[in-house]
């Protein structure tokens, strides 16, 4: 299961205070500090069939590396997301473009997802295309990523900028990470974001419809 909080930031100003904030590189790990170019693209069919069932199909180019996700039964409140998840590493940045839908066939999600599918074709729904500034932290009570998103989401009914701090729990309390968001969005005034950035790509691209 993926648990995160996710808070959207005023611009790329405020984004650079957060990454240089004293509270998290107390508890972060330095060497873990790196900057990676992400792009990800998210798969539907033509008539919307995973989106309609809560699933989504994504493949995303981090640096040099390729992963497959499938993600479902997600919910939210007050920033604080948790879903599903199934995460595959793949090599072919053809997957970008076309990917196969048996990727997950050896789940019960990925036999869920093929029966939804059927012989339709996946098609780009949208395009996340993104700079994460990110790195490991420890509190005491939670081992965490933290990271800070800025570039733009891109669908055919338009795009709209991304710039958020997303804080992803690896292990310990999850009300750590509801802490430190706390902390930090009371510093840096920062709004609790419920949306991901595929929801927020969905609804850009029906609004292009």
């Amino acid at each position: 299961m993926e648990i995160e909080m996710k808070y959207g930031i005023a611009d790329k100003e405020r984004a650079e205070e957060i990454w240089e904030d004293p509270q998290l590189l107390a508890i972060g790990d330095l060497d873990s500090r790196e900057t990676v170019l992400m792009k990800a693209v998210y798969f539907d069919t033509e008539d919307h069939v995973l989106s309609e069932n809560d699933m989504a199909f994504r493949v995303r180019m981090e640096g040099s590396r390729i992963v497959a996700s499938l993600k479902w039964n997600g919910s939210v409140v007050d920033g604080y997301h948790t879903r599903e998840e199934l995460n595959v590493p793949v090599t072919e940045e053809s997957y970008l473009i076309d990917p196969p839908t048996d990727l997950f066939k050896e789940s019960e999600q990925g036999k869920a997802l093929l029966e939804l599918v059927g012989d339709k074709r996946l098609v780009n729904m949208m395009e996340n295309r993104f700079l994460r500034r990110k790195m490991r932290a420890d509190s005491g009570s939670a081992i965490c990523e933290i990271a800070i998103d800025t570039g733009e989401i891109v669908t055919d009914g338009g795009s709209m900028p991304i710039c958020e701090l997303e804080i992803e729990l690896y292990s310990g309390e999850p009300e750590e990470i509801k802490a430190i968001g706390a902390s930090l969005a009371e510093k840096y005034g920062l709004v609790p974001e419920n949306r991901s950035k595929y929801a927020r790509g969905l609804s850009l691209a029906r609004k292009g419809k």
